[in-house]
Protein backbone atom coordinates (compact mmCIF):
# COMPACT_ATOMS: atom_id res chain seq x y z
CA UNK A 1 0.00 0.00 0.00
CA UNK A 2 1.41 3.54 -0.78
CA UNK A 3 0.81 6.60 1.19
CA UNK A 4 -0.88 9.87 0.16
CA UNK A 5 2.56 11.83 -0.93
CA UNK A 6 3.68 8.50 -2.29
CA UNK A 7 0.49 8.64 -4.96
CA UNK A 8 1.12 12.15 -5.27
CA UNK A 9 4.39 11.93 -6.21
CA UNK A 10 3.95 9.14 -8.57
CA UNK A 11 1.01 11.46 -10.18
CA UNK A 12 3.67 14.53 -10.43
CA UNK A 13 6.26 12.34 -11.82
CA UNK A 14 3.67 10.91 -14.81
CA UNK A 15 3.51 14.55 -15.23
CA UNK A 16 7.08 15.41 -15.68
CA UNK A 17 7.34 17.64 -12.24
CA UNK A 18 10.16 17.37 -10.29
CA UNK A 19 9.27 16.41 -6.49
CA UNK A 20 12.14 17.63 -3.99
CA UNK A 21 12.59 15.57 -1.01
CA UNK A 22 11.34 17.67 1.72
CA UNK A 23 7.86 17.98 0.52
CA UNK A 24 4.94 17.05 2.38
CA UNK A 25 1.52 15.55 0.94
CA UNK A 26 0.36 19.18 1.43
CA UNK A 27 3.08 20.85 -0.88
CA UNK A 28 2.44 17.63 -3.07
CA UNK A 29 -1.02 18.20 -3.66
CA UNK A 30 -0.60 21.92 -4.26
CA UNK A 31 1.24 21.56 -7.42
CA UNK A 32 -0.35 18.74 -8.62
CA UNK A 33 -3.13 21.55 -8.60
CA UNK A 34 -1.08 23.68 -10.27
CA UNK A 35 -0.25 21.25 -13.53
CA UNK A 36 -3.82 19.68 -13.54
CA UNK A 37 -5.99 21.87 -13.01
CA UNK A 38 -5.35 26.30 -13.01
CA UNK A 39 -5.58 26.49 -16.57
CA UNK A 40 -8.87 25.22 -16.56
CA UNK A 41 -10.83 27.19 -14.14
CA UNK A 42 -11.96 29.57 -16.79
CA UNK A 43 -15.06 31.11 -15.11
CA UNK A 44 -14.82 32.83 -12.05
CA UNK A 45 -14.51 30.54 -9.10
CA UNK A 46 -12.94 30.52 -5.66
CA UNK A 47 -10.35 27.53 -4.28
CA UNK A 48 -10.58 27.08 -1.08
CA UNK A 49 -8.71 25.16 1.99
CA UNK A 50 -5.19 24.55 1.25
CA UNK A 51 -2.63 22.68 2.88
CA UNK A 52 -1.08 23.75 6.17
CA UNK A 53 2.37 22.96 4.43
CA UNK A 54 1.83 25.62 2.04
CA UNK A 55 -0.12 28.29 4.02
CA UNK A 56 2.51 29.39 6.39
CA UNK A 57 0.23 32.59 7.69
CA UNK A 58 -2.90 31.30 7.35
CA UNK A 59 -4.67 29.84 10.67
CA UNK A 60 -5.90 26.39 10.99
CA UNK A 61 -9.55 25.11 9.28
CA UNK A 62 -12.28 24.43 12.34
CA UNK A 63 -12.79 21.42 11.02
CA UNK A 64 -9.76 19.68 9.76
CA UNK A 65 -6.27 20.87 11.26
CA UNK A 66 -4.39 19.59 8.26
CA UNK A 67 -6.02 22.74 6.21
CA UNK A 68 -6.31 26.42 5.91
CA UNK A 69 -8.93 29.05 6.07
CA UNK A 70 -7.34 30.04 2.80
CA UNK A 71 -8.56 30.95 -0.45
CA UNK A 72 -7.45 32.25 -4.12
CA UNK A 73 -9.70 33.64 -7.07
CA UNK A 74 -9.31 32.51 -10.25
CA UNK A 75 -10.60 33.33 -13.65
CA UNK A 76 -9.61 32.85 -17.38
CA UNK A 77 -7.17 29.92 -16.38
CA UNK A 78 -5.12 32.62 -13.72
CA UNK A 79 -5.03 33.13 -9.80
CA UNK A 80 -6.50 36.78 -9.26
CA UNK A 81 -6.05 36.60 -5.98
CA UNK A 82 -4.81 34.97 -2.36
CA UNK A 83 -6.81 35.56 0.84
CA UNK A 84 -6.76 34.13 4.17
CA UNK A 85 -7.53 34.61 8.31
CA UNK A 86 -4.50 35.25 9.59
CA UNK A 87 -2.77 32.94 11.99
CA UNK A 88 -2.90 34.80 15.64
CA UNK A 89 -1.43 31.78 17.85
CA UNK A 90 2.21 32.71 18.70
CA UNK A 91 3.10 29.01 19.35
CA UNK A 92 1.51 27.24 15.96
CA UNK A 93 3.28 30.34 14.10
CA UNK A 94 6.65 29.66 15.34
CA UNK A 95 6.23 26.01 14.65
CA UNK A 96 5.42 26.99 10.85
CA UNK A 97 8.03 29.28 10.80
CA UNK A 98 10.60 26.21 11.90
CA UNK A 99 9.12 24.11 9.57
CA UNK A 100 9.87 26.56 6.99
CA UNK A 101 13.42 27.56 8.13
CA UNK A 102 13.93 23.40 7.60
CA UNK A 103 12.38 23.88 4.04
CA UNK A 104 14.64 26.70 3.37
CA UNK A 105 17.88 24.66 4.44
CA UNK A 106 16.79 21.68 2.42
CA UNK A 107 16.92 24.04 -0.68
CA UNK A 108 13.08 25.55 -1.04
CA UNK A 109 13.35 28.80 -2.86
CA UNK A 110 9.57 29.63 -1.75
CA UNK A 111 10.10 28.57 1.60
CA UNK A 112 9.72 31.42 4.57
CA UNK A 113 12.37 32.93 7.08
CA UNK A 114 11.46 33.22 10.73
CA UNK A 115 9.95 36.35 11.24
CA UNK A 116 10.92 37.17 15.35
CA UNK A 117 9.70 40.54 14.89
CA UNK A 118 5.97 38.58 14.26
CA UNK A 119 5.98 36.55 16.36
CA UNK A 120 6.35 38.98 19.20
CA UNK A 121 4.10 41.23 17.58
CA UNK A 122 1.61 38.02 18.00
CA UNK A 123 2.79 37.15 21.55
CA UNK A 124 1.57 40.94 22.45
CA UNK A 125 -1.79 40.35 21.36
CA UNK A 126 -2.37 41.19 17.76
CA UNK A 127 -5.54 41.05 17.30
CA UNK A 128 -7.39 38.78 14.59
CA UNK A 129 -6.77 40.11 10.78
CA UNK A 130 -7.73 38.96 7.31
CA UNK A 131 -5.43 38.85 4.15
CA UNK A 132 -6.09 39.56 0.51
CA UNK A 133 -4.05 39.80 -2.29
CA UNK A 134 -5.32 41.11 -5.62
CA UNK A 135 -3.89 44.14 -7.36
CA UNK A 136 -3.91 46.00 -10.71
CA UNK A 137 -0.86 43.69 -11.82
CA UNK A 138 -3.02 40.57 -11.74
CA UNK A 139 -5.97 42.39 -13.58
CA UNK A 140 -3.08 43.52 -16.20
CA UNK A 141 -2.45 40.12 -16.56
CA UNK A 142 -5.92 38.54 -17.61
CA UNK A 143 -6.46 41.63 -19.61
CA UNK A 144 -3.14 41.24 -21.76
CA UNK A 145 -3.42 37.47 -21.85
CA UNK A 146 -0.82 37.21 -19.96
CA UNK A 147 0.99 34.02 -17.45
CA UNK A 148 3.95 35.27 -16.37
CA UNK A 149 3.28 38.78 -13.70
CA UNK A 150 6.90 40.21 -14.72
CA UNK A 151 5.48 41.01 -18.48
CA UNK A 152 2.78 43.25 -16.61
CA UNK A 153 4.62 45.52 -13.81
CA UNK A 154 5.60 48.76 -13.84
CA UNK A 155 9.22 48.41 -12.36
CA UNK A 156 11.12 46.98 -15.44
CA UNK A 157 14.03 46.42 -13.25
CA UNK A 158 12.23 43.30 -11.94
CA UNK A 159 11.91 42.03 -15.31
CA UNK A 160 14.76 39.98 -16.88
CA UNK A 161 16.68 41.15 -19.20
CA UNK A 162 16.00 40.30 -22.90
CA UNK A 163 18.31 39.55 -25.80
Amino acid sequence: MHTARERLVTLLDERDVTVHDSWGPGRCLAELFEVTCEESLWNPIFVTDFPVEVSPLARRHQHDPDLTERFESYAAGRELSNGFSELNDPVDQRSRFEEQARLAAAGDDEAMSIDEDYIKALEWGLPPTAGLGIGVDRLSMLIADESNIREVIAFPTLKPLRD
